[in-house]
Formats: C-alpha cells, sequence, structure tokens
C-alpha cells in the first residue's frame, strides 16, 4: 500500500511518543524519518522501527535520552548523545555547525554516544539551504561490510553526505553508503522478495549471493561474508570504498571518542550503549570569495552536466540529489509504499507498544467529470 507522509509520520510519532521519547525529540526524529522516506531511502526511515524496538528492548537504545554538549570552541564542539537515537543530535550537531561556520566561516562537529540517525543526507542539505557547504561522515553500529580482500565483515556502512547550495539549479547533494549497497537495502530487497544483484553480498569464498534471505543469514547470524565496500570486488575498485570507509571511521569516531564495532563487540555488556559517532562540518563559501560567486560557478557545472550527451537518449545525465527531489515529489504526491512484511511488524510493534496502528492507504483521486459529460 501507499500511505501517505502525514500518516507516516503520525504512526511514527505515536510509537516514539509510547516509548516514553520526549515531545520536542519526536518531531524531530519523525521529520528526519519521513524526509528519508520521502527521498526513497525505504531501508533508513519508518522500516528502521523494529530495530529501534528491538534495542530499546535490550536496553542499548535510551529513548529518553537528551543530547548535551560536552566541549565546545570557536569553530568546533562534542556533543553526546546520551545513548539515544541519533536523529536528535544530528540536527543539533549540524546546526551547531552551520552556526559557528556563519561566525567564523567554518564549523566542524562531533557527535559521540549516539545510535542510528537515519540518511546522511538529510543533515548535509541542513547546512546547504543556508548557503552553506556541509558534510558528514557516521559509524553504524552493525559490521557487516568486508575490507578488499576480507573473508568476514569487519567494517560498517559508514556513509558519507556532501551538499552545496546554488542559485537555478537543485542544490548538489550527494549522499552515499561507502559498501556497494546499504545492509538494510538488502532488508528491503528481503521484504519485497526479490533477488540480490551480484556483488551486493558475497560468502565467505567470495562467491555472490542473490538470495536476500540467505543473504540476510550471512549479515546477521553467520559472521562471516557480508556486504561488499564499494566497487564489489578489488578489480572494480572496492579497496577504494574501503579507504572511503576508514576515513568515515576515523572522521566520525576516533576523532571525538566513538567506537570501532570490532573493538567494542569483544567488551560489551548487555545494555551497554553502542557509541556510534557522527561528523558534521558546514563552510561558509564567503569566507572565500563574494557573495554568489560559488553558486553561480556551482550552477555553471551542472548545467554542463545536464548538457552532456547520454548513452542511451531515454536516461539523461543527472547530478547527485536529483534522484531523491524527483522521489520526494512523487511520494508527496502518491504516498510512501509500504510492503506487506513491514506493514505486518509495525502493526505487532503498535500491540507490543499499546499504540494504534494507524498505517492505511491513500485514497485516490476523485475523477471529475470533464465538461459536457
Amino acid at each position: 500500500m501507499n500511505v501517505s507522509a502525514e500518516c507516516i509520520r503520525q504512526q511514527i510519532s505515536s510509537l516514539l511518543t509510547a516509548w516514553g521519547m520526549e515531545p520536542h525529540l519526536v518531531r524531530t526524529t519523525a521529520e528526519v524519518m519521513v524526509e528519508t522516506d520521502l527521498a526513497g531511502i525505504d531501508s533508513h526511515g519508518v522500516s528502521m522501527l523494529m530495530q529501534y524496538e528491538d534495542m530499546r528492548r535490550r536496553g542499548q537504545l535510551n529513548v529518553r535520552a537528551k543530547p548535551w554538549l560536552r566541549r565546545e570552541n570557536a569553530v568546533t564542539a562534542l556533543i553526546d548523545a546520551d545513548a539515544g537515537l541519533g536523529h536528535p543530535a544530528a540536527v543539533m550537531g549540524m546546526d551547531l555547525a552551520v552556526r559557528k561556520a556563519q561566525a567564523s566561516g567554518i564549523g566542524a562537529v562531533s557527535v559521540i554516544n549516539s545510535f542510528h540517525f537515519g540518511a546522511a543526507g538529510y543533515y548535509a542539505a541542513l547546512a546547504s539551504r543556508q548557503g552553506l557547504v556541509g558534510l558528514v561522515t557516521s559509524t553504524t553500529r552493525m559490521v557487516g561490510v568486508l575490507p578488499t580482500r576480507a573473508a568476514a565483515p569487519v567494517l560498517g556502512t559508514n556513509p558519507i553526505a556532501f551538499a552545496a547550495p546554488t542559485r537555478r539549479n537543485r542544490p548538489f547533494l550527494l549522499d552515499m553508503s561507502t559498501s556497494t549497497t546499504a545492509i538494510n537495502k538488502v532488508k528491503v530487497y528481503d521484504f519485497d522478495g526479490r533477488p540480490l544483484p551480484a556483488g551486493w553480498v558475497l560468502n565467505e569464498s567470495g562467491q555472490p549471493i542473490l538470495d536476500p534471505a540467505v543473504a540476510m543469514d550471512y549479515l546477521f547470524r553467520r559472521g562471516v561474508g557480508g556486504v561488499t565496500a564499494l566497487g564489489a570486488t578489488e578489480e572494480m575498485g572496492s579497496h577504494k570504498g574501503y579507504g572511503l570507509a576508514m576515513m568515515a571511521q576515523i572522521l566520525a569516531s576516533t576523532l571525538g571518542g566513538g567506537s570501532f564495532s570490532p573493538i567494542r563487540n569483544r567488551t560489551q555488556r548487555p545494555g551497554d550503549p553502542d557509541n556510534i559517532g557522527h561528523f558534521f562540518l558546514a563552510i561558509d563559501p564567503k569566507a572565500f570569495r563574494a557573495p554568489g560567486e560559488f553558486e553561480d560557478d556551482l550552477d555553471a557545472a551542472i548545467d554542463v552536466l545536464h548538457a552532456t550527451p547520454p548513452s542511451d537518449p531515454t536516461l539523461p545525465v543527472l547530478v547527485p540529489g536529483e534522484p531523491e527531489a524527483v522521489a520526494r515529489e512523487r511520494r508527496l504526491r502518491d504516498g510512501i509504499p509500504v510492503p506487506p512484511a513491514l506493514a505486518d511488524k509495525i502493526r505487532a510493534i503498535c500491540e507490543r507498544s499499546g499504540t494504534p496502528y494507524l498505517l492505511a492507504p491513500m485514497s485516490a483521486p476523485s475523477v471529475q467529470p470533464s465538461p459536457g459529460r
């Protein structure tokens, strides 16, 4: 079924409220999750509720968390997410980086002691909307990505997002995992019963796994095999994705004091937080150039990309951020798809949480008769 964005927002909000999250943090978290689904990133929006419930029940997620500032100077800051959902702490982090950049030309903020924060691109876009360049990296709690040549996973999907403002075109917005695919995207394929593309997930012998159910078994139970680093194979450049994953790890966690999951997993006790880290950088182009010059030059570069002859005339050359923007327009109009398996899981969460199940198909728009009929 296709569900309206507002209905998804109400369902997320009702569950977070039932779990005890404070109202202003509920609003922030629901906003990020809904915008993630609207952008077509189904792996990081409402489908995350199952994992959030599971981690809450295990005592590893503090739904009553209140992010707080641990240290700060003119251009940097360190925020403690209090072992809560990462969305509120991440918005706080980028907002603070933006304010510092507006005052000093640049702002860098680390967040530690956090949890999953959704799609990194949401936070990078917070900077570009205010005329700034934004860079975001993050670690993840799960170890599921294979370093090049490895038979067992060591890394997370460790996303990188980058946004830059324009005047005429849509802002540039790159949002990518440093793995060939996000682990939660494998989950979405499992919900939908679709075979995986070859190269997304490998077994311990380096052979591709196409059955999403088998891939989920490898990723969540076996401890060998895993999702490939960006590039899929060494011959196709997976060492580059591997290097980018480590760059994201260093900026997001090592810099501020977050965890490296393989090391944390050796000593983590039941109920201990995961200490995920995020990194937010904001840069004011006006610190380098006259107002508007950066945006004009970026617009000119994007115009060149749009004018590049496509190899397939039916598939024009796009710029990062445009597919998500098109998806948002379509899903605002037609609704966010919720497969039956996901709907059933959310209904079960609502029953366990004592809150109403609110998801319902969007009503089809009525067709008005044309004049004269």
